[in-house]
């Protein structure tokens, strides 16, 4: 059920004709009951801002953060295409509004797929229709599907918090880089909250998901998380919905990361012992964007010679005669000399879908994870150009 878990709404997801494939690429989120709900949402930080980022931002403004649906289309980003873009990202607004007989202020959008490429506006328009009309309770899963780009599996989430629920969906697959990464979520709750309550959810439960989520260092233009709440299942306590948010989007990011383009190893990078937990996250985002480190973990070659390199180089308070590196629990590196270990389990360890590598500078009690992955040719094949 993912993003319908929530009691008091509905989704859906069609094939309108934006993917040559025929494949799903038309998608709604909405009210149960056509009435507006609380609504928040976080965004990119690429100042190269997609039109639909730009109008959702600007209707949740022009509503005070309140919304009856979402409209998302894959396919296509709607991304540097100028006036143009916005144009038909308030049509896409407009088009939902005049089905459901709601303000287009109150929908929002969402879209992902190539830049700089004019959207096919008539044919996306042309499916609101069929996709609001398929709109049930139980269309989470086509929902979800009709979002994916380069995804090879739809990613969703269902979280209990006790007394209320947390459901959601989102796609990505590349261009995974904090903050936050190509990637859309919507997700949903029953608990009642208002607008500001949910943005400091989002807040809160993306700074260690998708903020700490990085495959390729590549930020997106569309990157969009958002956050709509029916209020069925009455108040609850701040901190309980801020653990459910977090545990949410922390599923969807280990999913998409998983699902990461070409990926053969999911990766948590930890940085520990630094002089603070913001030097400990530049040393592990500095690491798990190398070339060279990422080759060696797609070779299953624990070459932590790589790793010193890298957080010796990064900038940040680095003792060498402190610093030790571990994969999989074994310390393959003391001092910043080769340590004895156990050769056979870690080479174990690398030939695994999941690596736990910890380098420890030594120096204090800052720390920081980021989770990555490999780089294969899989990647390389798959992003040599548009088509």
């Amino acid at each position: 059920m993912s993003v319908t878990a929530a009691p008091g709404f509905v989704a859906a997801g069609v094939a309108a004709g934006i993917k040559p494939s025929g494949n799903p690429d038309l998608s709604l989120v909405a009210t149960a009951d056509g009435l507006p709900v609380a609504a928040a949402g976080v965004f990119t930080r690429n100042k190269m801002t997609a039109a639909p980022v730009i109008t959702t931002r600007a209707h949740l403004e022009a509503t005070g953060g309140h919304a009856v649906a979402v409209v998302l289309n894959s396919g296509n980003a709607n991304a540097a295409t100028g006036q143009q873009g916005l144009d038909d990202a308030e049509a896409m607004c407009a088009s939902v509004a005049t089905e459901l007989g709601i303000d287009a202020s109150q929908v929002l959008v969402c879209s992902t797929g190539l830049i700089g490429i004019p959207m096919p506006i008539d044919v996306i328009t042309a499916g609101i229709p069929s996709v609001v009309a398929a709109r049930s309770s139980d269309g989470g899963q086509s929902a979800a599907t009709a979002i994916m780009t380069t995804d090879t599996v739809a990613k969703q989430v269902v979280v209990d918090g006790g007394g209320f629920v947390v459901g959601g969906m989102a796609k990505g697959a590349a261009m995974l880089s904090p903050n936050m990464a190509t990637m859309l979520a919507v997700l949903t709750t029953d608990a009642a909250a208002t607008p500001e309550q949910l943005k400091a959810a989002l807040v809160f439960g993306v700074a260690d998901s998708f903020n700490a989520l990085d495959v390729d260092g590549c930020t997106s233009t569309n990157d969009t998380v958002l956050l709509l709440a029916s209020g069925l299942a009455g108040p609850v306590e701040e901190s309980a919905l801020h653990a459910a948010v977090a545990e949410a989007c922390a599923s969807l990011a280990a999913q998409m990361c998983a699902d990461a383009e070409g990926a053969t190893k999911v990766v948590r990078m930890s940085v520990i012992g630094a002089t603070s937990d913001a030097e400990a996250l530049i040393g592990a985002r500095y690491v798990s964007r190398s070339n060279l480190v990422k080759c060696s973990w797609y070779g299953c070659d624990p070459y932590w010679g790589r790793i010193a390199s890298d957080l010796g180089s990064c900038g940040i308070d680095f003792d060498p005669s402190k610093f030790s590196v571990s994969y999989g629990g074994v310390t393959v590196c003391r001092g910043a000399v080769d340590a004895d270990h156990d050769a056979a389990a870690v080479a174990a360890h690398m030939a695994g879908r999941n690596l736990e590598i910890v380098a420890d500078l030594g120096l204090g009690s800052g720390a920081a994870t980021i989770l990555t992955n490999d780089l294969s040719h899989a990647y390389i094949d798959e992003n040599m150009g548009t088509s």
